[in-house]
């Protein structure tokens, strides 16, 4: 008997570390990740004040590469030192309050990220799941564009190859 008790009290143990190994890592993964703003005028408000380009994130709770990118790509080692670079926005494409903005922004599909200068002015966007290096590839144009005046941004989508110039007026 005094076996079979050992052997449980093991196994509940187990379970416990597990258990706290998983909510440790799932808390350092939503630390290691940027400041996320949930409104974009508060966002586009921050990145003004800032002078920082604004990253709008148009992503759903039940879109597999949404979070993939969330979990992986945003709070990854590589785009870590991206993070205070620019302001973040991660809206909802659920939330009929996001509605408006996706038609303006041309979100058709998602995971769609638009890119903004701090002025609200478009650089660019692209739509679909990266991995960490071609997001900070991404990044490093976004930064160069932002510094350009309106209208003559060149951010690629990825996987075409080619520039996307930003009209600002989308």
């Amino acid at each position: 008997m005094k076996t079979n008790h050992t052997s449980n009290c093991y196994k509940s143990l187990a379970v416990m570390c597990a258990l706290i190994g998983l909510i440790y890592s799932q808390s350092q993964a939503a630390d290691d990740a940027p400041y996320f703003h949930h409104d974009y005028n508060t966002a586009l408000a921050s990145a003004s004040k800032a002078g920082k380009p604004l990253i709008v994130v148009f992503s759903a709770s039940w879109c597999p590469p949404c979070q993939k990118m969330k979990k992986n790509v945003y709070p990854s080692s590589k785009v870590q030192p991206y993070h205070e670079s620019f302001v973040w926005a991660y809206l909802d494409a659920d939330e009929s309050k996001n509605k408006p903005l996706m038609s303006k922004f041309g979100v058709n599909g998602i995971p769609h990220i638009t890119f903004a200068r701090p002025d609200g002015s478009y650089i660019g966007h692209f739509a679909g799941s990266v991995s960490p290096t071609q997001f900070t590839g991404i990044l490093d144009k976004v930064k160069i564009d932002a510094k350009r005046p309106s209208g003559s941004g060149s951010t690629p989508q990825p996987g075409s190859g080619s520039g996307r110039k930003g009209s600002g007026n989308k």
